[in-house]
């Protein structure tokens, strides 16, 4: 067997990121948040599409305060979540004691079932927290449209999506706020970071605040700075906590590489894309999955899912694949179906994650593989080829 040598990523951090950190560090210069994070965050919303950004020091910390600020501004109740996402988007409900509902995903999209998501709304619901899964878009005209009419705030959760658009606008402009990550596997990266986005002025100062301690100073508007000045007289201006909030800031040298990546963002997209394209076209349909809905998307990974419940497949796959030296992940993202995760199985009734037979699916017959813009397509061809060979002696 040819050994491909396929990481997940790749050279995610370049020679000029570097170069921009060398020469931001000549000198003495603030390490701490200053001006090159306010820089990112106004580059990343004009790029986005949004008024107001928020960068903070990981994409699970932007789940938590946005979390905590849809508390904050809408009260206690239930949060609609899928059981196919990273576990901080699930535990950033349960911290701020939001129930999760549940619902399946779509095996097109490997997003939320738009009809389960209406059919569980209610008068309690508080928001629809929706995961674009590996770079596809997960919404719907239906879902956007039902939400708009009841008033219903969507957040969506675009850390695996940079650039996934859905009708021509960006993932992560649709609804009350999004938050995106910047881990050094994503599609862009700043080691570790995240950012928290919106429209609304109101929820972009609760971020503000929330994200460094709960102080007033970090209110943007003078006017808000003054409320709590008239209201609290007895306090130090500088010292008002308004909540009791977190420290999760990011830095200078964080922002500097930000601000260096996204100048690529755009055209790394299309190669991966590129790159998708080459990998669903070679795919044997009869074995795989390939019938996804990739209009918008820009993945950064290859998704592998078996068409059929084959253990014995689905073991040797994984055989082959280590053997070749290509690194994968089964259960896509976060590990597969969380309601398997003891976190909630010690919530929730026994075996309810049997109640989610899509999710269940990819938990056990789902991988993805790394799709990154420095990838060869002779070894895109050669994955195709060692997964369609290896699949076939099983038909």
């Amino acid at each position: 067997m040819n050994v491909i040598d396929l990481p997940l990523m790749e050279n995610n951090i370049i020679r000029s990121d570097r170069d921009c950190l060398i020469e931001f560090l000549k000198g003495d210069p603030i390490l701490t948040q200053s001006k090159n994070v306010a820089a990112f965050e106004e580059e990343w919303s004009r790029w986005l599409g949004v008024k107001h950004s928020v960068f903070v020091n990981s994409g699970s910390s932007a789940n938590l305060l946005t979390m905590t600020a849809l508390k904050s501004h809408f009260g206690d109740g239930e949060v609609i979540v899928p059981p196919l996402t990273w576990v901080s988007d699930i535990a950033s409900v349960l911290q701020n004691d939001f129930k999760p509902i549940f619902v399946d995903i779509d095996p097109s999209t490997l997003g939320m079932n738009t009809d389960q998501v209406i059919e569980k709304l209610n008068p309690n619901t508080r928001a629809v927290f929706l995961t674009h899964v590996l770079g596809f878009n997960g919404l719907t005209d239906k879902l956007v449209k039902e939400l708009s009419k009841r008033n219903i705030p969507l957040i969506e959760d675009v850390c695996e999506s940079h650039g996934a658009t859905f009708n021509g606008k960006k993932c992560g402009s649709h609804g009350l706020a999004s938050n995106f990550s910047f881990y050094y596997a994503h599609h862009m990266s700043t080691i570790e970071g995240g950012m928290i986005c919106t429209d609304d002025s109101n929820f972009y100062e609760t971020l503000r605040m929330l994200r460094s301690h709960g102080m007033v100073r970090e209110a943007q508007t003078e006017e808000t700075r003054n409320r709590y000045k008239v209201e609290y007289p007895d306090l130090n201006p500088d010292f008002i906590f308004f909540n009791e909030a977190y420290n999760v800031r990011s830095n200078e040298l964080s922002a500097v590489i930000g601000r260096n990546q996204l100048k690529r963002l755009d055209e790394n997209n299309e190669k991966r894309t590129a790159n998708l394209k080459l990998f669903l076209k070679g795919l044997d349909s009869s074995v795989f999955r390939t019938d996804f809905a990739v209009d918008g998307s820009v993945n950064y990974a290859f998704t592998v899912i078996l068409n059929d419940k084959n253990e014995s497949l689905r073991d040797e796959l994984e055989r082959v694949l280590r053997e070749a030296k290509v690194e994968f992940r089964r259960g896509l993202s976060g590990g597969g179906n969380q309601l398997r995760q003891p976190y909630l199985r010690k919530r929730l009734p026994e075996k309810t994650y049997e109640k989610y037979p899509e999710v269940e699916h990819v938990h056990f017959f789902g991988y993805y593989i790394g799709n990154f813009p420095l990838l060869e397509e002779s070894k895109i061809q050669s994955l195709v080829s060692l997964l369609n060979e290896t699949g076939r002696k099983f038909k």
